[in-house]
Formats: C-alpha cells, sequence, structure tokens
C-alpha cells in the first residue's frame, strides 16, 4: 500500500531524525500534565493561557519544568491560524528560560501542521537564541458520536542560534519529539487527552537523552 501524503511526511520526519537516533541509548520514564484555557474574543481571535508541568527523576540529573504560555490566536482562514505568545520557563534546579513565539498553525482534512519560531533567553546567558520547530501530525474521529478523536504527530527541533555563551547547543537539528493519543470532548467547552510522549535531544558524542512520559491534557474554554 503506497502511504498516503501525511503519513509520507511523518514517515519522513522520523527518517531525518535517524542518523542521529543511533546514538540512542540514555531513557527515562517522566509525568506530563498539560492544562489550558482558552477565551474567544470574536470570531476571528481567541486568548490562551496554556500550561505544562513535567516531572521528572533526579537521580539521572533531569530536572522539574513548569511553564506558562499566553498566547493570541487570529484565524486568518477556517484552515489556518496565526499565533504569537510568551512564555516563561521555570526549571526546578536548572536554568530558567524566557521565549518569545511566533506559529503558524493549518489542518486540511486529517492533517495538522504547525510551524513555531522562538526566541530564547536563558538565565544567565547574555545570548538570544533561535529556534526552529516544523510538526506535522494527524487527528483522526474515532466512532460516530463525534466526542472520541485519534491524533499522532513529529516534532523536529532545529536550533538555528545557540543560545549559550559557550556554544554548547550548535546549530542544526537538536531534537525530535513524537506523540500519539486519544482525546475525548466532554462537553462543549472541555476536553480531555491521554497521550504517549516520546522526546529524544539529539548529542555529540554522547547517548541521545530520552524522555518516555504519558501526558495528561485539559483544555476549557470559556
Amino acid at each position: 500500500m503506497r502511504p498516503s501524503g501525511p503519513m509520507t511526511l511523518l514517515i519522513g520526519a522520523a527518517l531525518l531524525a535517524m542518523p542521529q537516533a543511533a546514538h540512542a541509548g540514555d531513557e527515562a520514564f517522566e509525568f506530563w500534565l498539560n492544562p489550558s484555557v482558552d477565551y474567544a474574543i470574536d470570531n476571528e481571535n481567541t486568548v490562551e493561557l496554556n500550561t505544562a508541568q513535567r516531572f521528572r527523576s533526579e537521580s539521572d540529573g533531569r530536572v522539574d519544568t513548569y511553564l506558562a504560555q499566553l498566547w493570541l490566536h487570529h484565524k486568518v482562514l477556517d484552515n489556518l491560524t496565526l499565533s504569537g505568545g510568551v512564555e516563561q520557563r521555570e526549571n526546578d534546579g536548572g536554568l530558567d528560560e524566557v521565549r518569545m513565539l511566533q506559529q503558524l498553525s493549518a489542518s486540511h482534512e486529517f492533517l495538522r501542521v504547525r510551524l513555531r519560531m522562538e526566541q530564547r533567553w536563558i538565565e544567565d546567558q547574555s545570548r538570544m537564541g533561535l529556534r526552529l520547530r516544523p510538526r506535522v501530525g494527524v487527528k483522526v474521529p474515532l466512532g460516530d458520536s463525534g466526542k472520541w478523536s485519534f491524533a499522532t504527530d513529529a516534532e523536529l527541533f532545529f536550533t538555528l542560534r545557540s543560545a549559550r555563551q559557550d556554544r554548547s547547543d550548535d546549530p542544526g537539528l537538536s531534537g525530535m519529539r513524537s506523540r500519539f493519543g486519544v482525546a475525548y470532548q466532554a462537553s462543549d467547552k472541555l476536553e480531555l487527552s491521554l497521550t504517549y510522549l516520546r522526546q529524544q535531544d539529539f548529542r555529540d558524542n554522547a547517548p541521545d537523552r530520552i524522555g518516555n512520559a504519558p501526558l495528561i491534557g485539559i483544555a476549557y474554554s470559556f
């Protein structure tokens, strides 16, 4: 069977990461929560507060992360949204970070595509880092009720400019995140989701750092 367009893109993203993935070996279990709320200002504009709590094991040097993102989404077309946001990221026991975010999201039938640009300021570092994050995935309804859906996606992380003075994060492909899971539309305003997430950070001359996490999402719309 010949792969469809969305599936071809997903396979291509995975193949692009494979040369780096050969060094994989440093794996750990994590647990992520992702509560968010949004408010529709009008038919084209929405404000969103997106938060995340990422719990990790301290025994292998990974720190818990808590972040909050404030977004303004503008619907350019029915299937095209332009967004801008700011993020505050607290790394418990590590360096905190502030990010400015620009994002373009598009959809066509089952296909979902997102392109995000980040400007990063890390605590105690005088440089502004730049990173590009393309993501492609699919979302498919399950059953006839319209309440259940299945989604999967793959996202690549490209460092364009190092955010560290020692240039320890060299420009290039630096990571890949893949997810699959189900969502349940509990009401017109509330959606619940359960997802498996795999985060792989590519490292030179060292095993790639890999996190495996169940992700619980709670999205509420006012």
